[in-house]
């Protein structure tokens, strides 16, 4: 059940800016001042928009153009050759936040045929006045054909300096250093002498200014109250031993859980031909997704948008966003999309839950007609048993699991064709 351990970085208080159109009127007057936005690209006019080395607009996607340079690449996890690869790049135009950002998760939806792969950078400027070097936030792939270029999907450590670092996924700033705007930078490769064409259709980050806080105040209901989505329960608990090169098998598989439980819900996990190499275990999304989720430098199936490119990768939309509340998880909620939430909590702090975790995900799926929270918890009660994963928490219990230990963290995955919910002015989806 394990996930990244992530602590949010020391903060200091910065300009606030609440969230106040999409919310029921009592929720806006407790709002607390947890400055998050998010930001994507994901149309022509988008892309467009930004500046292009080799790389081309079609239908919404960038795409490998024409190519710009070569790479040689030695996969750290691979066989210890050097493979060549052709790149194109795009850079992103500029964002300001309004505030001094310390942390930030880029996500991404991709296509990447075998032999080809992205990389997704961050640089910024710092308060000091400084620009960044670009960080990798991570080298991702879609298969792991490593015989036809794949390359083992990985996050990039021991990338940190007087600026920042990188923890996984998160790029996180230096004691006393804010970002006052950043970029996203795309690299797309292949293998040199093909002509393979990965695309991205989506690239966007999570930026956000958090307080350091043990405990926040329960939110006021939301809406809803008595909807439960039907999302399939699968337990983590009965992958126990499962290909143990990916993350020590299902014990540690919650996020890949998960994300295999949203998807089908919408209908879009693997096929039972996709799913033959697994063999005669129950559940065999589950493994699979395990497999297209693992980042190799972790060493873990908790990366967070290596979960959400695998659920683009089928055919959804998914991105990993922080929400400030409950209440606005249950914008989602009425709007039919579950969410997959990172939560930490000691034994006992989660009532029913049975047990302790330094960082486990499950599904929000749903609302109690009193508010508390209704959930497909993958490792419930630790029983091995998929008529055991549906349970409810207390909200105020569960709201302080989730909030001041993520960050409010959530993956959204959604079809292209459901609208997300109104955004208030400081958009955090």
């Amino acid at each position: 059940m394990t996930a990244p351990t992530r602590t949010l970085a020391a903060l200091i208080a910065g300009v606030v800016v609440l969230s106040s159109a999409v919310l029921p009127s009592e929720a806006v007057k407790v709002a607390a001042p947890r400055p998050i936005t998010f930001h994507t690209w994901t149309s022509d006019a988008d892309f467009l928009a930004g500046a292009h080395s080799g790389t081309t607009v079609t239908n919404g996607s960038l795409k490998f153009g024409q190519a710009t340079g070569t790479t040689p690449y030695v996969d750290p996890f691979g066989d210890g050759t050097a493979k060549s690869y052709d790149q194109a790049s795009w850079v992103s135009p500029p964002v300001s936040t309004g505030f001094g950002v310390t942390e930030l998760i880029a996500s991404w939806n991709a296509t990447t045929p075998p032999g080809t792969w992205v990389e997704v950078s961050m640089a910024a400027k710092t308060n000091l006045g400084a620009t960044t070097k670009w960080y990798v936030l991570g080298r991702w792939a879609g298969g792991d054909d490593t015989a036809a270029g794949d390359i083992h999907r990985t996050s990039v450590p021991s990338q940190g300096d007087t600026n920042g670092h990188v923890a996984v996924d998160t790029f996180v700033a230096a004691k006393d250093r804010w970002m006052d705007r950043w970029q996203l930078k795309v690299t797309l490769y292949r293998l040199t002498g093909t002509t393979q064409v990965p695309e991205v259709r989506s690239v966007g980050a999570v930026s956000s200014r958090l307080p350091s806080e043990s405990k926040v105040a329960v939110s006021p209901l939301g809406g809803a109250q008595g909807v439960v989505l039907d999302v399939p329960t699968y337990s983590q608990e009965t992958h126990i031993g499962h290909y143990p090169q990916w993350d020590g098998g299902g014990e540690a598989w919650c996020s890949a859980t998960s994300t295999a439980m949203v998807l089908d819900y919408y209908g879009a996990g693997p096929t039972a031909d996709e799913t033959d190499w697994v063999g005669d275990e129950p559940d065999p999304q589950v493994d699979h997704a395990a497999r297209h989720v693992f980042d190799y430098a972790y060493d873990g199936a908790g990366n967070w948008p290596f979960n959400t490119a695998y659920a683009g990768s089928r055919g959804v939309d998914g991105f990993v966003t922080r929400l400030r509340s409950l209440t606005e998880a249950e914008q989602f909620i009425k709007a039919g999309i579950p969410l997959v939430a990172s939560l930490s909590f000691k034994k006992g702090d989660l009532p029913g839950a049975g047990y302790g975790t330094n960082g486990h995900l499950m599904v929000i799926v749903g609302f109690a007609p009193n508010g508390d929270v209704v959930v497909n918890d993958p490792a419930s009660h630790l029983i091995a048993s998929n008529d055991q994963v549906r349970t409810t928490y207390d909200r105020a219990a569960f709201e302080n699991a989730w909030v001041p230990h993520s960050g409010g963290l959530v993956y959204v995955i959604h079809p292209a064709g459901t609208p997300l919910p109104p955004r208030g002015p400081q958009a955090n989806w």
